[in-house]
């Protein structure tokens, strides 16, 4: 027995509205928390299978991709809230080899039906860019797109308009939705200072808005209809300013999500303007990857360190990322001594490279230097950091740190931390969150255990024989 499936919507914003009939080749909406983002994405999306031009049968087909960045955000959040509107349109296929899809089948009143795919598929780390090689699609939904790498990001752009084949698509292109963004994030750049043709940005009005030394509930806010009475005023109560900023006011800002690895780090106290040391040796610390990161320091007499500058890349193999480095010493440091690069003992392996040589040889092979570092413990790792940081030399901090090392000031800052774990009470995870800010911090932890930092954290055997529990990283 056939049945009618009637559906009517309205934006709750103009910036909503605005975002929905966007014909540009790529529109993000960035907005608050309950601002209606993902919801409006949905819409979109589902207003384009529905606008695609039929086929000689009468049938409009399209392929779409939902991306997240994780799966398991992708099935608590992006999924869900699709199904939950257009799950009774089609069969939702889920487990085996092939991405969760959507078959979307339905019919039209203008006697045409619709035939369409959703796929979603979650980009965990930039290198997972390789998922996108040979997919043939419409559009792709980039849900929370702060949290996609733009090397992701650029791939996807080049796998849209290739469905379907008989009839070009009617519409063709990518569009997202996500918070703000931190100041010096790529998506910030590319919206607020590149500005490039093709490419339209939204910003919808923060829920709350700034008034004297606090916020307070935004009138003009979106979707308000749609939340439960007093959402921001509450939403406000126990949350820091950043956190305030970010999420209900939507400026631009960075936000701690976790438990910090070095807490002791105090950004007023560690960070200032340092001069090079003209008679003072570069020491390097490197991270591999296709995201790979180095880190300058200098160290005194005395024993203070001094971050003064850092390299952060982006989908970059370790035989470019050699030559970065190079071009950095010989703008940078070109009458400085520079020891042996200390870098990821991993960096010795090959399965990291697409070559037969390791990225510490590469390293050699452009001329630089490079040594495994002499241990990847974790906890020694964290606690020649922690070391230094806690270190005071003639009244100045044991490390101090350039402000030109903006990835690396974040990641010390908490953006390199232990991950909140999804269980009742404050549980974190045991590992380093892999994230834009851990290459840049592993690469400062590197660095400081080539240069011996760790050596008084390994317990020797007590003269009575007794052992010792070897020092750990606390995580909970």
């Amino acid at each position: 027995m056939s049945h009618e499936i009637d559906f009517r919507y309205e934006p709750q914003g103009k910036t909503l509205e605005t975002y929905i009939l966007s014909t540009t080749r790529r529109t993000v909406i960035r907005g608050p928390l309950g601002s209606g983002k993902t919801n409006a994405s949905c819409w979109k999306g589902f207003r384009i299978l529905c606008a695609q031009e039929p086929d000689a049968d009468g049938v409009r087909r399209t392929r779409g991709i939902a991306v997240r960045n994780t799966y398991s955000d992708l099935s608590s959040t992006t999924i869900k809230d699709w199904l939950d509107m257009f799950e009774d349109l089609g069969r939702y296929v889920a487990g085996g080899r092939e991405p969760p899809t959507h078959y979307l089948s339905f019919d039209l009143d203008d006697g045409t039906s619709v035939e369409a795919e959703v796929m979603f598929i979650a980009f965990d780390r930039p290198e997972h860019v390789k998922k996108a090689r040979g997919l043939q699609a419409t559009w792709v939904w980039l849900n929370e797109l702060k949290e996609l790498s733009k090397a992701v990001v650029d791939m996807l752009d080049l796998r849209v308009g290739r469905y379907p084949k008989e009839v070009a698509p009617t519409w063709y292109g990518i569009f997202g939705d996500t918070n703000s963004p931190d100041d010096d994030h790529w998506l910030y750049q590319l919206a607020e200072e590149d500005k490039p043709e093709g490419w339209e940005f939204l910003a919808q009005p923060g829920g709350v808005i700034k008034q004297g030394d606090g916020y307070v509930p935004n009138p003009d806010a979106e979707n308000l209809i749609n939340l439960p009475p007093g959402y921001y005023e509450l939403g406000m109560q126990g949350k820091k300013a950043d956190w305030i900023k970010v999420n209900l006011a939507n400026e631009y800002g960075f936000v701690i999500d976790g438990k910090p690895i070095h807490p002791d780090y105090v950004d007023s106290l560690h960070c200032r303007p340092l001069d090079l040391l003209p008679r003072s040796p570069i020491y390097i610390g490197v991270d591999f990857g296709l995201t790979p990161a180095a880190v300058f320091l200098q160290r005194k007499a005395m024993g203070g360190w001094r971050a003064l500058s850092e390299v952060v890349a982006t989908s970059l193999g370790a035989k470019k990322f050699a030559k970065e480095i190079q071009l950095h010493l010989e703008t940078f440091y070109p009458e400085n001594e520079v020891l042996p690069i200390s870098g990821d003992p991993a960096g010795d392996q090959r399965s990291q490279s697409d070559d037969e040589d390791t990225p510490l040889k590469m390293l050699r092979a452009a001329g630089l230097e490079a040594k495994a570092a002499p241990t990847n413990d974790t906890a020694l790792r964290y606690g020649a950091v922690d070391e230094v940081l806690t270190r005071m030399i003639d009244r100045e901090p044991g490390f101090l740190i350039d402000p030109r090392c903006k990835v690396l000031r974040k990641a010390l800052a908490g953006g390199y931390c232990f991950r909140r774990l999804a269980v009742t009470g404050e549980r974190y995870a045991d590992k380093a969150e892999k994230n834009m800010f851990s290459h840049v911090a592993e690469a400062l932890q590197y660095a400081l255990v080539g240069a011996g930092e760790h050596k008084h954290l390994v317990r020797r055997p007590r003269a009575d024989g007794a052992k010792k529990r070897p020092p750990r990283a606390i995580t909970d």
